[in-house]
């Protein structure tokens, strides 16, 4: 029985699961937003919003606290000096998940995760002054 069994396995193997999640929170970093599974967005909000937390100290411990986390220089560095003071004043709940239907090919129930703080106006305005 799966009593007070915490996390999903995602149908992968440990180490999948890790480098998976781990690539995940680098796209949501790098993109703000991204689509992917339910079971996925729920568990990257676990993985992610720690590492959020710990990001807004920005000492040099919290910093190297995530890196064992997450190994990717450039998106820390995004994380505790760009996104981190956008939620300087918010305690918790970074992360949002917008349920999006079902995907074609296997019916599998997609979501999108992205930040609380990003807005899709900006992302608007983006496109516009492109044209």
């Amino acid at each position: 029985m799966r009593h007070q069994k915490k996390g999903r396995k995602l149908g992968v193997n440990p180490p999948h699961r890790k480098a998976m999640l781990r690539n995940l929170a680098s796209n949501l970093i790098k993109h703000k937003r991204i689509q992917t599974t339910d079971s996925r967005a729920k568990e990257l909000r676990t993985f992610i919003e720690p590492l959020l937390t710990k990001a807004k100290k920005a000492d040099l411990n919290s910093i190297r606290q995530i890196l064992k986390k997450l190994p990717f220089k450039d998106d820390v560095h995004t994380l505790v000096h760009e996104i981190a003071p956008q939620f300087a004043d918010r305690d918790g709940g970074y992360t949002r998940i917008i349920k999006r239907g079902f995907r074609d090919n296997d019916r599998a129930s997609v979501s999108i995760i992205e930040f609380v703080e990003y807005s899709s106006v900006d992302e608007a305005e983006a496109v516009e002054s492109e044209k």
